[in-house]
């Protein structure tokens, strides 16, 4: 699982796998779906019942999911793109991207040195807001 020749994603959940491990990138994402939707089913972390504290590490644990996702849009730029345009698709890649950039940049989820194999699409995002 890359972003290009510079950067390279291995996966660790804490968990099962506690050391970061190589993985290609359709496991990586694997892996990382499933690991989101526990987060998301976790009550100790998304409580359920209204008026339910959330954890301290709320905020923490939301950034490394945004961290990660980010990835996967890195790799897909970086790796894919070419084939998106070929589909005639890249409106829609970049669409969400630019939601997801956003979102992020608002709220401060997402250190700006992840940021770096999309700096400059990143750039072109954010100047114009």
């Amino acid at each position: 699982m890359s972003a290009g020749p510079k950067y390279e994603y291995r996966w660790a959940d804490g968990v099962q796998i506690k050391k970061p491990i190589e993985v290609s990138a359709p496991k990586y994402v694997e892996y990382l779906m499933d690991w989101i939707e526990a987060q998301l089913d976790d009550e100790s972390i998304f409580p359920q019942r209204l008026g339910a504290p959330f954890p301290p590490n709320f905020k923490e644990v939301v950034k490394t999911i945004f961290k990660r996702l980010f990835r996967v849009y890195a790799h897909i730029y970086h790796s894919h793109f070419q084939k998106i345009v070929s589909l005639k698709e890249e409106a829609h890649l970049n669409t969400c991207f630019k939601h997801f950039i956003l979102f992020t940049h608002e709220f401060g989820l997402i250190d700006k040195k992840e940021l770096a194999p999309l700096q400059e699409l990143i750039e072109s995002i954010i100047v114009p807001y």
